[in-house]
C-alpha cells in the first residue's frame, strides 16, 4: 500500500498514537506522519505509507492553515493549556484596534523563539524533557514564514484568529509574542490544523471511519499524491 492518508487527528492523543491506529486500520507497518500535532490540537495529520514515505519531507514543506483560540490574560510554561495557568496582570485591556494593529505586525517573516516545551533537539535530547527536569533551554529565535493572520473573534481575554504558515512555525509562540506586543498575557488554549497544502480537514478521514473502509476510498495514490505535491507547489502551496 503506497501513497498517502489524510487523517483527522482528534483532540487527546499524541500523532504517534494516531499513526498506530491508521497502522492497525490498514495493516501497512511502514508508514509515517508528516508533520506533529501536539495532543491539545485536532485536524489534518498527513499519514504516508509505504513507498509515499518518501515524500515526507516534501508534505513537512507545505504552508500549513491553523484555527487558533488563545487566552490573554494567562500564560503557561508549555504556553498551552497542558500545563497549569497562571494569570498575567494586565495594566489596560487592549480594545480590538490594537489587537488587529498587534496581528499585522506578525505577518511576514518573523523572528520567532521555539517554545521552552517542545520537540526541538538541544544537544540530542528534546526541549520539552530539559524543560521538564526543571533546566528549560535557553532557545535561539529563528525565522518562520507567516503568510496570513486574520482575526476571527475578540472579547476579552478570548482572541480567535487564522493562521496560514510556513514550516517551523509554532503557534503557541506565536500567541506568546502576540500577547507580549500587547502588553498581556498569551496562552494557545485551542487548535486545529485546517489544512496541509491541498488536504483539508473537510475531507479529512476519522480512525473509525477509516477502519470500516477500503483502500481505494481513503488511500490517495502515490501518482497522484505526487501530482497533488506538484500542483499546490506550483500555485504556492494553497489550501
Amino acid at each position: 500500500m503506497d501513497g498517502l492518508i489524510n487523517l483527522f487527528k482528534p483532540v487527546g492523543i499524541t500523532s504517534a498514537r494516531a499513526l498506530d491506529a491508521v497502522r492497525r486500520a490498514t495493516g501497512q507497518r511502514k508508514s509515517g506522519h508528516a508533520g506533529t500535532l501536539d495532543p491539545l490540537a485536532d485536524g489534518v495529520l498527513v499519514i504516508c505509507l509505504g513507498r509515499g514515505t518518501k515524500l515526507v519531507e516534501r508534505v513537512m514543506g507545505l504552508p500549513k492553515t491553523y484555527r487558533a483560540v488563545a487566552r490573554l490574560d494567562v500564560t503557561s510554561a508549555s504556553l498551552d493549556a497542558e500545563t497549569s495557568l497562571e494569570p498575567v496582570p494586565v495594566a489596560a485591556v487592549p480594545d480590538a484596534a490594537a489587537v488587529l494593529a498587534a496581528l499585522a505586525r506578525f505577518r511576514g517573516t518573523v523572528m520567532q523563539v521555539p517554545p521552552a516545551v517542545s520537540a526541538l533537539k538541544i544537544g540530542g535530547r528534546p526541549a520539552y524533557r530539559l524543560a521538564r527536569a526543571g533546566r528549560p533551554p535557553a532557545l535561539e529565535a529563528r525565522p518562520v514564514r507567516i503568510d496570513a493572520l486574520e482575526l476571527r473573534r475578540y472579547a476579552w481575554p478570548e482572541v480567535e484568529f487564522d493562521i496560514r504558515c510556513g514550516r517551523g512555525t509554532y503557534v503557541r509562540a506565536l500567541v506568546r509574542d502576540i500577547g507580549a506586543a500587547l502588553g498581556a498575557g498569551g496562552c494557545l488554549t485551542g487548535l486545529r490544523r485546517l489544512g496541509v497544502g491541498p488536504f483539508t480537514s473537510e475531507d479529512a478521514w476519522t480512525v473509525e471511519r477509516l477502519a470500516a473502509a477500503t483502500p481505494a476510498e481513503y488511500l490517495v495514490p502515490l501518482e497522484r499524491a505526487q501530482a497533488m505535491l506538484q500542483a499546490s507547489l506550483a500555485d504556492g502551496g494553497a489550501t
